[in-house]
């Protein structure tokens, strides 16, 4: 998918959070976007999804108005807070899994996916059971049931051990180098475990620094 802001502003109330913000997301990308609490990092991804409006002419989704787009299932979302998820009722994996896809899912979808995430033992665990590590992975997996070309992570290691965590970041480089687009909020200032392609910082006084990936920096990363 490509993704093209143009002059994006947004505002809660009076308080400007995203001032003329242009960028561009081609397919295939691996966008890192970081920056402080309150710069606006959320804010953005809510842009991008058609959770907060924004006005015509400042976001486009392949050519079309984000305004009159239709193919959200484009998309694949895990939220910041997903280990904070919870249930009054007892809710097993493989049920959650099974009413959170928008397409007809085939038991054999959600079980190829939780076998590459290495979870697959947890099929009949209450979802209120688990650890934040597999949270995580069955947050991915139920993001991944519509084969999306976008795929949206909103600080997804923020409560996750070191080794969740360098399995996450295995698992999104594998994504990625399937073709699907990454855009990865994070609030770690290291990113030598990243196989980005730009970052997108955002700071405090409304102002943007965008970067790509130079040749010196890829070869820290192999």
């Amino acid at each position: 998918m490509q993704i093209d802001i143009r002059n994006l502003s947004f505002a809660y109330g009076r308080k400007t959070i995203i001032n003329g913000l242009s960028h561009s997301i081609n397919p295939g990308d691996y966008l890192v976007i970081r920056g402080k609490n309150g710069t606006g990092k959320s804010t953005l991804i809510k842009c991008l999804l058609g959770i907060n409006s924004v006005k015509n002419g400042m976001l486009f989704l392949d050519n079309t108005d984000i305004n009159t787009f239709k193919y959200w299932t484009k998309f694949g979302y895990v939220s910041q807070d997903f280990d904070n998820f919870n249930y009054e009722f007892p809710l097993t994996v493989e049920e959650l899994l099974k009413f959170s896809s928008i397409k007809k899912t085939q038991p054999q979808d959600y079980l190829k996916l939780l076998d590459q995430m290495g979870v697959l033992d947890i099929l009949n665990q209450n979802i209120n059971s688990l650890s934040g590590g597999q949270l995580q992975r069955v947050f991915i997996v139920r993001a991944m049931l519509n084969t999306p070309e976008v795929l949206v992570l909103d600080e997804p290691t923020a409560s996750v051990d070191k080794q969740n965590t360098e399995f996450f970041y295995k698992t999104i480089d594998a994504y990625n180098k399937q073709g699907i687009t990454i855009i990865l909020i994070t609030h770690t200032d290291s990113l030598e475990a990243l196989n980005y392609t730009h970052t997108l910082t955002m700071n405090l006084d409304l102002s943007v620094d965008i970067e790509q990936k130079t040749p010196e920096k890829e070869a820290k990363l192999l």
